[in-house]
């Protein structure tokens, strides 16, 4: 209940120091183990090493193991939703190992003891590098490249760097002090962050292409997707990132003494009846957010149906496990109306509006997954008040303005095409990573991505270096 007043983060505070050890001795050094395979980390974390390494108070070298394959583990021992633990073997008999908040303890042991310190690369390529964008794909791209001695330059749309981790994931659950800690140190190891700079709209791409010896596109998956059904015009409907992104924007410039009369438009969910259209992290994150409001009241729909207590046979472990579960918005909507907020197989067929266009409710009816897709159950509809719609739908694609100036290929889905571990575009020295290239997904598959079009971009820049001495 008292979370609920402020928006510090919500997870502060970790294990005690004896369940650490506990769930370090828990990790069993398989032989196989599934948590850092392709079912478990994207970035296949060192998981049974670094918890070895916990568990013999070798905290410094856990840290070492833990960036071995993870830029910023302090995001991801925040915000993933962590697979690894689904994939873990301990968890077939009991529960799996807090594979996450060990990571958590780690690298936030490593920053309090003052371990983690800037890398400034020793020698310089003389090459130079243009990243679009600097959520987590960006900034992992950014630092792989900068480490590997080449000047990195990263342009962000936005007044301040980190994207997504900025200011589309809520205070609670990433503390931007956070964010602006690894920021100031990648800074500091001598990445360039340009804000205030969208690229194909006010900074002209060929520009920038034709100024840098390659280009990376890590512009994330930012359309959302809508629901056109009659009413959609009234006002009160907006996309869950528009709600989330003013929000975020109004806390940080609160922080910063900004005076109220500058803070903008700002969408609040203070006294209203709210109706978060959406299940996921994002829709999680709305409820969460307009509780912090205080709202009047909060309903969350979701199209298909509850999910059961247990894996079914068709979800074997070691898959994610798709099973009802309570997230941090849920239990909080529970501890202060006393009951769940989500609605299971509803979809909205109207909105309603009052003679000023502002919606009033919404008219629903009740789905089922059948053979062609999601049926409506006859005789089922219903109707529910709201004066604050969020629509939390997910994301369809990344904006075009770059790829169309720049006539890049696209794929089906309408991301930019480029092949997974490859990341190169139709065009010579532009790379594609994270939700632009394989659409939306979690933060930690975008450090994958980044990751890995960094070295593809490496060794394009050093195949170029050496073409350049020949």
């Amino acid at each position: 209940m008292e979370r609920v007043t402020d928006w510090e983060e919500i997870n502060s505070e970790g294990h005690d120091p004896v369940e650490r050890i506990v769930q370090a001795a828990r990790c069993m050094d398989c032989g196989t183990p599934f948590c850092q395979t392709h079912t478990g980390c994207p970035v296949n974390n060192l998981i049974p090493e670094f918890n070895a390494l916990v568990y013999q108070d070798q905290w410094r070298n856990a840290l070492d193991r833990l960036h071995q394959t993870n830029n910023f583990p302090e995001f991801t021992g925040r915000v993933c939703p962590a697979p690894c633990e689904g994939a873990c073997v301990a968890g077939l008999i009991d529960s799996p190992v807090t594979i996450k908040n060990m990571e958590y303890a780690i690298v936030e042991r490593g920053f309090a003891e003052g371990w983690i310190q800037a890398r400034i690369p020793e020698t310089r390529t003389g090459l130079s590098v243009a990243v679009v964008g600097s959520g987590p794909a960006g900034l992992a791209c950014a630092d792989v490249l900068n480490q590997q001695g080449h000047k990195v330059t990263v342009y962000e749309r936005e007044d301040r760097p980190g994207g997504l981790l900025m200011y589309g994931i809520p205070n609670m659950k990433l503390d931007k002090g956070k964010v602006e800690r690894r920021v100031n140190l990648l800074e500091e190891e001598g990445i360039e962050f340009v804000c205030n700079a969208e690229i194909g709209v006010n900074v002209n791409v060929e520009t920038i292409r034709n100024a840098n010896d390659a280009l990376v596109l890590c512009t994330g998956a930012t359309i959302p997707r809508d629901l056109p059904v009659p009413g959609r015009d009234a006002k009160g409907i907006h996309f869950a990132m528009e709600f989330l992104t003013k929000n975020q924007k109004r806390l940080m410039m609160t922080r910063d003494g900004t005076l109220e009369s500058e803070w903008g438009e700002h969408i609040t969910a203070e006294g209203k009846d709210v109706i978060v259209i959406g299940g996921g992290d994002t829709g999680t994150d709305c409820i969460g957010t307009s509780m912090r409001h205080r709202c009047k009241s909060i309903v969350n729909f979701e199209l298909m149906g509850r999910p059961p207590d247990a894996r079914a046979d068709t979800n074997p472990w070691p898959e994610w496990p798709k099973v009802y579960g309570v997230d941090y918005g849920h239990g909080e909507v529970q501890a202060v109306f006393g009951q769940d907020p989500r609605e299971y197989g509803v979809i909205t067929t109207e909105f309603m509006s009052d003679d000023d266009g502002n919606v009033t409710g919404l008219r629903t009816s009740d789905a089922i997954l059948g053979p062609s897709g999601v049926e409506i159950v006859p005789d089922s509809e219903r109707e529910w008040p709201c004066d604050l719609v969020l629509l939390a739908m997910g994301f369809v694609s990344p904006e075009h303005d770059i790829s169309s100036q720049l006539s890049l290929a696209l794929d089906p889905r309408e991301n930019i095409r480029a092949t997974y571990g490859e990341y190169s575009t139709s065009m010579d020295g532009v790379f594609a990573a994270g939700d632009c290239r394989r659409g939306q997904s979690l933060v930690v598959w975008a450090i994958n991505e980044g990751r890995g079009a960094a070295l593809k971009c490496d060794a394009y820049l050093q195949n170029l270096q050496k073409a350049t001495a020949k």
